[in-house]
């Protein structure tokens, strides 16, 4: 897309983002973004397809599957948008937002493995349909199209991809090990969304200034505003486990918290009344009864708002990061994206 089309696109955008704020509803609709960038979107789309028939089945299979679900492809706009903030956007930027998807795409097939989980995007999870072993394997060659795209496309952006994929362990690791021995520490909780969530939004706003040619110091900043928009956007996840539209989200309602992730939600309430602990130990070993007692309890609280209060705080953080980057019609786009991920219902 040309920074002439990007700006009348923004133009078009912004009618669209004044007649929903007319009717009292979030400023602007994420699915305006991805509409500005349709080609790019859908190039993105044949290229995870054919990167998951691209192997022996049935780990093809198991690729297939979950790409087919679909998702709103967050970190690929955040690629495409933190490129076109300097000029047209270079051909490497698109298939780097390509590589943004395989990570996060694998990314879940290994966590559906560690977390057990039944369904992701609301189908059947990969790994019961054919198995832990197999969902693992999916996604490791989704790996593979990630490290060989960036080594072709963009070499400069691999050395801080290695270093992304390294956090993104690491968090997991972190998140694994609580199993054994609760922790329930906000310390430890952000550590975990630092490693597993915001390590990857932050790589993707900076790949898009590696491949266009940005400043370090513009770059530096992208990356900061990638980072504190991971984290806005995993605690508004995090709410809507307990709040959200099961329907509109195709998640089950705590979810997160049968399955043993410990979220902000639940890390808030715990310190408010510790005697809910024997209520989460008992949820962790798959009582759904007692899963929904201390989701209600949890609601109860009112610490739901507080984590969309900090979510936004965080998305603020995000915003004055961007400031340092040039003005230009993607970076005010970059705003109304990270703003409507703070608002997002679902």
């Amino acid at each position: 897309m040309s920074l002439l089309g990007t700006a009348a696109a923004l133009e078009t955008l912004r009618e669209t983002a004044n007649a929903v704020e007319l009717d009292g509803r979030v400023t602007a609709r994420l699915s305006a973004v991805q509409s500005i960038f349709g080609p790019e979107l859908a190039y993105i789309e044949a290229e995870l397809a054919k990167a998951a028939s691209d192997g022996e089945r049935p780990a093809i299979d198991a690729a297939a599957h979950l790409v087919d679900a679909g998702g709103k492809r967050v970190r690929p706009l955040t690629v495409l948008l933190s490129a076109a903030c300097f000029g047209p956007l270079p051909p490497a930027a698109r298939e780097l937002a390509v590589v943004a998807e395989f990570v996060h795409t694998a990314t879940l097939l290994h966590d559906d493995v560690i977390d057990d989980s039944p369904e992701r995007r609301g189908k059947a999870a990969a790994r019961t349909v054919w198995g832990n072993a197999v969902s693992v394997l999916a996604g490791d060659l989704l790996l593979t199209h990630a490290l060989d795209r960036t080594f072709v496309a963009a070499p400069a952006a691999l050395p801080e991809l290695l270093s992304t994929l390294r956090r993104l362990v690491d968090g997991e690791v972190l998140q694994l090990r609580g199993r054994a021995k609760l922790d329930v520490s906000e310390v430890s909780y952000f550590r975990i969304l630092e490693g597993k969530t915001a390590s990857l939004f932050g790589w993707s706003a900076r790949a898009g200034a590696i491949v266009a040619g940005a400043r370090a110091s513009e770059k530096q900043a992208l990356g900061l505003f990638g980072e504190r928009l991971g984290i806005a956007f995993q605690l508004v996840d995090d709410e809507l486990d307990y709040a959200g539209d099961s329907v509109a989200t195709g998640k089950i309602l705590l979810a997160d918290l049968v399955e043993g992730k410990v979220t902000l939600p639940l890390v808030l309430a715990l310190s408010r009344d510790p005697s809910l602990g024997p209520l989460l130990s008992r949820a962790r070993e798959g009582e759904r009864e007692a899963a929904e007692q201390l989701g209600s309890a949890v609601l109860g609280m009112g610490v739901c708002a507080e984590v969309r209060r900090r979510a936004a705080a965080e998305t603020d953080r995000a915003l004055a990061a961007l400031t340092e980057v040039r003005p230009s019609p993607a970076r005010d786009m970059l705003r109304i994206l990270a703003t409507e991920l703070t608002n997002r219902s679902r």
